[in-house]
């Protein structure tokens, strides 16, 4: 609504009701701001990963926005001394983050042809820094219309600034506890788009009727809502013509997906598209080399398995297969939401293991109970966590271990130089702690370490692999076949104190994860 100018050139009059809804509006906006921030890193982590590169990137782009917001605030609100421009901006803002869920894909995939900092970058420059900056400008433009008088400048000011960091900690809550447990993240961008038409819809209603601005809401309400409608059949639409979904749930470690193929003889385990393990439902036995390869492992190197501990559930294979052999198995995962896409897809049984929800690494610092092998298979995407490999974390592992006990680690790792920082990095850290230490590359690119105290150190080959898929077989008898040496000089000592695996390693996993995004497309 126009606004009357009062005696005084800064002083503005509007109705209380509307001053009113204009900190109501801040508070909403500042809720928006964060729920973008961290929706939109969560959306670039199945192309990029959930490295610190997403979220610098994610963090850089948010701050630019915002510093670019806050001066468009201020210059319009001196040039255009409307507010239906601003909730026109809203709307605008809105029609922008639908158009987001509808590209992301598409942009992501074009910018994995850029190294990972700059296409994480890049990605999330082109998708968030336009809507974020007009939800920016609304703090700055509000001033101006709610300063009665000079006086009362910075009482505005600081009651703004209040109400929108008041909203951006509800948004923080909101987005972490209720959006991505609980919603697809592009439900979720849809609703928060839906609210700020809402906001502005309000405000033309009862006080912009008429105003300058409200054919672009309208315009900008309508394409939203087309291309809302269009992204929900794009999201539903599966594009994997030989697969399925069978089911999908969100959780705090990202979007977990079940796919199958069409024949029914292959079924996927997906974290954030990027597959965790393949299983095949008629002969209920895994298609995935790398569980049969810790199992053979542990049995191999260990003279006696009784107890046993597994670090990442997975979809609780091979933890089923010890349990199986009479092992008693401890599990610790950090998800819980994977347990039950488990239990009903994979057929894991929960009762057969004792399944303890925890970080594993907290569990490692007050764990009592010892354990004949011990396999640290946790993956965040398409790494490893990196504060699990660390001389501290494997000290607190060879702790829990009996004299004869043995760690199997699976990994990916790239032993090249100049690519092999993780690789050696990792051999030489488990040597700080451990008297023996063996690697076994398979031909699909995973890496096994084993490590123990016990010495000699040597490899029983299983007498059979009766029970491994015919499909995975000759890849499992590569990698059980010979341990591969090791660089010792290359690489250092991975510290709590000093880890930097997530940045010399970010090349190998942007091949990795670039390899797996543009596979997917081929399914």
């Amino acid at each position: 609504m126009p606004v009357k100018q009062a005696s005084s050139p800064v002083s503005w009059q509007l109705p209380g009701s509307l001053q009113r809804y204009l900190y109501v509006t801040a508070i909403l906006t500042g809720a928006v701001v964060l729920v973008v921030e961290i929706l939109g890193a969560k959306m670039l982590t199945p192309w990029f990963g959930s490295s610190h590169f997403v979220w610098t990137a994610q963090i850089t782009i948010t701050l630019l926005a915002l510093a670019a917001g806050y001066y468009l605030g201020g210059w319009a609100a001196d040039r255009y001394r409307r507010l239906s421009y601003l909730y026109a901006g809203l709307v605008v803002a809105a029609a922008y983050l639908v158009v987001v869920v509808l590209i992301r894909a598409k942009l992501a995939a074009a910018c994995l042809g850029m190294n990972l900092a700059l296409g994480s970058i890049m990605a999330s420059m082109a998708l968030f820094f336009v809507p974020l900056t007009l939800l920016a400008a609304t703090g700055p433009f509000f001033v101006r219309f709610l300063t009665a008088s000079v006086d009362g400048v910075g009482r505005t000011v600081g009651r703004l600034s209040a109400l929108g960091t008041v909203g951006s900690v509800l948004g923080v809550v909101l987005t972490s506890y209720v959006l991505v447990p609980y919603v697809r993240e592009s439900y979720a961008m849809f609703g928060t788009a839906a609210l700020l038409v809402g906001v502005a819809t309000v405000y033309f209603l009862v006080w912009g009727t008429g105003e300058p601005g409200g054919g672009v809401a309208i315009a900008g309400t309508v394409t939203g809502a087309l291309l809302a409608l269009a992204a929900v059949k794009q999201a539903d639409e599966n594009g994997m013509e030989r697969h399925v979904e069978v089911a999908r749930a969100n959780s705090h470690f990202g979007s977990m997906q079940v796919l199958e193929s069409k024949d029914g003889r292959r079924r996927y385990y997906l974290n954030d598209f990027l597959v965790q393990n393949t299983y095949d439902p008629v002969e209920k036995r895994s298609l995935s080399m790398f569980t049969y390869a810790l199992y053979h492992l542990s049995r191999g190197y260990t003279p006696a398995v009784r107890s046993a501990l597994c670090l990442g559930m997975g979809v609780g294979i091979v933890p089923g297969m010890l349990a199986r052999d009479g092992v008693k198995v401890d599990v610790v995962e950090i998800n819980p939401a994977v347990v039950p896409l488990a239990q009903r897809w994979f057929d894991f049984n929960p009762s057969a293991v004792n399944l303890v929800i925890d970080d594993a690494r907290h569990y490692l610092r007050v764990a009592t109970q010892r354990y004949d092998t011990i396999q640290l298979d946790a993956f965040l995407g398409d790494s490893s966590p990196s504060h699990l490999m660390t001389r501290e974390a494997f000290s607190e592992i060879a702790a829990l271990l009996n004299p004869d006990g043995t760690l199997v680690i699976n990994a990916f790792a790239d032993f090249k130089e100049g690519h092999d920082f993780f690789g050696t990095s990792l051999h030489r850290t488990l040597s700080a702690v451990f008297r023996e230490v063996r690697v076994h590359v398979s031909p699909g690119g995973n890496t096994f370490y084993v490590a123990s105290n016990r010495s000699p150190f040597e490899f029983r080959p299983p007498p059979s692999l009766e029970g491994v898929h015919a499909w995975v077989r000759p890849d499992l008898e590569a990698a059980l076949a010979k341990a591969t040496p090791v660089e010792a000089t290359r690489g250092r000592v991975l510290e709590d104190d000093f880890n930097p695996v997530d940045y010399f390693d970010a090349p190998n996993r942007e091949r990795t994860r670039r390899m797996l995004a543009t596979g997917a497309s081929n399914w």
